[in-house]
């Protein structure tokens, strides 16, 4: 089975052939000679035939598990949450007047940008890296960190506590939902949920270029669009887990390495980020009202 979805598309394992009905696995032009067998070639040759080195040790890696994927989404939640904390602690306070903003504002620039270049090398890395998963994971605490210690300030505490909370209720019951009603995850839903990132990002990257010129629309601000992209951007990233929790499943059956985790944990980590950032904004937009 193939993902549209860039961080497993990368992943040979991913989209490796899926048992069938039998167990046994499926490939493209099954039913075809198999390469080498009553064909002509070197395969087919008795000289090039080999039992391997004599006394050499056979290994084999263990498989991804779902113990395997909790674990290592743990660990990596927990790096964002340690990064987030001493970036909220370690930066000024804010609610002294003439607060020093320059600190928590290059602290926030440097994780967001540090965070955006590390998930686009790890969507499209073929071998997945745990180096590079936690690397993005201290630059995403950082952002989050910054970012929340400046809602705090501007919208108060309610604002973050509710925003961390409404996250795992979100985690939670998406798991929920998809186990319970056996949610199966389709081509055509693949192709809508990964257009419909791109094109979030997109007028994210447009409304920072017009930001420069003083020519902002509010797609992300607190006003009427901010608070319909807010929504969007909610639902978008419970659609994102769905298909996280799809991938595991698909991975799990089809017995990948355990190394293999980690680009699912890092998968998850993305989404949950996004579901934070929006809940963010949208209890920000709310509060003001």
């Amino acid at each position: 089975m193939q993902s549209n979805n860039p961080v497993f598309r990368r992943s040979e394992q991913f989209n490796r052939a899926t048992p069938n009905a039998y167990g046994n696995q499926t490939y493209a032009g099954n039913g075809g000679a198999w390469s080498g067998y009553g064909q002509a070639g070197t395969q087919s040759d008795p000289a090039t035939w080999g039992v391997g080195t004599p006394g050499a040790p056979t290994t084999v890696a263990a498989p991804m598990t779902i113990d395997s994927v909790v674990q290592k989404t743990a660990i990596s939640l927990g790096t964002v949450i340690v990064f987030a904390l001493a970036t909220w602690i370690l930066t000024p306070a804010l609610n002294v007047p003439n607060a020093n903003l320059a600190g928590l504002s290059t602290a926030v620039t440097v994780g967001a940008l540090g965070a955006f270049a590390l998930s686009m090398v790890n969507s499209f890395k073929r071998v997945i890296s745990p180096a590079l998963v936690l690397a993005f994971c201290a630059f995403e605490g950082v952002a989050l960190g910054g970012l929340s210690k400046l809602f705090d300030a501007s919208f108060g505490g309610n604002v973050v506590s509710g925003a961390v909370i409404g996250t795992f209720a979100a985690f939670a019951g998406t798991l929920a939902a998809y186990k319970v009603f056996d949610i199966k995850v389709g081509h055509k839903f693949r192709m809508f949920v990964m257009a419909a990132v791109f094109g979030m990002v997109g007028l994210s990257l447009m409304e920072m270029v017009l930001g420069l010129f003083g020519a902002q629309l509010g797609l992300f601000g607190f006003g009427g669009l901010g608070l319909l992209t807010a929504i969007a951007g909610l639902v978008l990233g419970v659609f994102m887990l769905v298909m996280d929790f799809d991938f595991v499943e698909q991975g799990i059956a089809n017995r990948l390495p355990e190394v293999e985790s980690w680009r699912a944990a890092f998968a998850m980590t993305v989404s949950l980020v996004w579901i934070y950032t929006n809940l963010l904004r949208l209890l920000a937009i709310l509060q003001q009202d």
